[in-house]
């Protein structure tokens, strides 16, 4: 087994590594202002969270929390998990004057088992969307879970995407769940991908409050 080369900091002192740390994040520092100097454009961003992993729309409440935060209004459209009790849901329903909720979904396709009410709850549902992103009095927007809404072509995809080109300039949209459409992803400004890597359901362990909602 080959040994691995000594380090340059293994023969320093404690005093002379602290010196190369601080001269090493000084750099650090000055390459990064350099970088930020350059971005100097503001604009409403349209941002997808997809992927199998959870954490989809754990993220995008993450973002409604922050914008709330920062005193901006918000809207929010559950596609889906309207039918569910959700703490993320309970905690916002007390700041009224910040944030919208509209919990319009009536669970999981496979819950519901007619797609001709499903068709009708995502109509709605977008209905609501539109008229939100189109608001001047919303900054930012939520779309939860309209990805699925997408899947199973409950809503025209070219309509979405045309609301999505045509949003404010300066209003940001948030769209999340699972097998976000290629032309979502292209149109996107943001776009994170959720790696599943390990989850406890696969071991036996049940949704759980403040974990799943």
């Amino acid at each position: 087994m080959t040994d691995k080369p000594a380090k340059k900091t293994d023969r320093m002192t404690e005093a002379e590594r602290d010196a190369y740390h601080a001269e090493k994040m000084k750099k650090k520092k000055e390459a990064r202002n350099k970088i930020l100097a350059t971005k100097t454009e503001e604009k409403g961003l349209l941002i997808v969270h997809t992927g199998k992993g959870k954490g989809k729309s754990t993220a995008g409440f993450g973002m409604v929390f922050r914008a709330i935060g920062n005193g901006m209004r918000v809207g929010v459209v559950q596609f889906v998990k309207g039918a569910w009790a959700t703490g993320e849901r309970d905690v916002l329903e007390k700041f009224p004057e910040s944030v919208t909720i509209n919990a319009m979904g009536e669970g999981f396709t496979w819950d519901v088992a007619d797609r001709q009410r499903d068709l009708a709850a995502a109509r709605k549902a977008w209905d609501q969307a539109k008229a939100l992103i189109a608001d001047p009095a919303y900054d930012m927007v939520l779309l939860d879970e309209l990805n699925i809404v997408l899947r199973y072509d409950y809503l025209p995809l070219e309509e979405v995407l045309e609301t999505l080109r045509a949003k404010p300039a300066d209003k940001h949209v948030i769209v999340t769940g699972r097998n976000a459409k290629d032309e979502l992803i292209e149109m996107a400004d943001l776009v994170t991908e959720m790696t599943e890597i390990k989850h406890h359901f696969r071991a036996g362990v049940k949704a759980q409050k403040g974990i799943e909602f």
